[in-house]
């Protein structure tokens, strides 16, 4: 009865604690085999990617605790759920105006630029997704879900096994497994359509691959049409935006901005 989301590795719990806080806690599906006492990888890859990060659009992390049989990370709660939660939903969907929409973009791009280019060494999420961007009272975004988080080396060639949610992983990634900072570009190129359209962009990502695509899309077509029309003002800066998400989603990574660039201009 208090479980309030379930991903890949762990379901989520509210609990209220002794003190009156309301906190978020991860319980790691995979127990460790005859009670022997051991970490998986998506637990120390969490624990270590957020005892690193000190980032207002990043979920705080409190605290963890071990025991034989189960894993547990206690996080900030954050009262509104997942993104993808709420544009699944029409009424909720409806209440994300045009201007907190926009807030979750550049909030996002923010916490990227931080994980890329403000801490060493960087740190590739690897899964940037709807579901793992959540929403605080304020709908201010935070993102969420370190289990597969990576955090690039220099003196390495950074190779590792395919990870992710399908729709939002670079297309390089089907035919290499050296990560870079580009796949998170690609994810985050995805989310802003979603978060525009008020859906998986789907098929609508393999026309952004051309670069010259983009002129042909009008904004009326991409937006979510369970809002109003967004003001001149708004519409200027989705339009600029959506410039961004076309850049992003090249089938060329090179030719990707960095989030820094984004996130400066946003």
């Amino acid at each position: 009865m208090h479980c309030i989301g379930e991903g890949g590795n762990g379901s989520v719990y509210k609990a209220k604690l002794p003190s009156g806080d309301v906190v978020a806690v991860k319980k790691l599906h995979s127990s460790p085999p005859d009670g022997v006492m051991t970490y998986s990888k998506e637990f120390l890859n969490e624990i270590r990617a957020l005892t690193e990060i000190r980032h207002r659009n990043i979920v705080k992390l409190y605290g963890f605790c071990s025991h034989p049989l189960h894993s547990f990370l206690i996080y900030k709660y954050l009262e509104k759920g997942s993104l993808a939660k709420i544009l699944s939903k029409e009424e909720e969907a409806e209440g994300l105006d045009w201007s907190k929409r926009l807030n979750i973009i550049k909030s996002v791009s923010h916490a990227l630029c931080y994980m890329h280019h403000d801490i060493s060494p960087p740190i590739i999420h690897r899964d940037i997704s709807s579901n793992n961007i959540l929403l605080d009272g304020e709908y201010e975004a935070h993102i969420s879900e370190f289990g597969t988080a990576k955090l690039l080396k220099p003196d390495s060639s950074n190779w590792t096994a395919l990870a992710g949610t399908y729709g939002y992983i670079a297309p390089e990634l089907a035919y290499t497994m050296g990560v870079t900072e580009k796949c998170d570009v690609f994810s985050f190129g995805v989310l802003t359509l979603e978060v525009i359209k008020g859906e998986h962009p789907g098929d609508f990502i393999s026309r952004l691959l051309i670069p010259s695509a983009m002129e042909e899309v009008e904004l009326k077509d991409v937006l979510d049409q369970r809002l109003p029309p967004p003001s001149s003002h708004f519409e200027d800066e989705l339009i600029n935006i959506l410039k961004f998400a076309s850049a992003c989603l090249n089938a060329n990574l090179q030719s990707r901005p960095t989030m820094q660039v984004i996130s400066q201009i946003l």
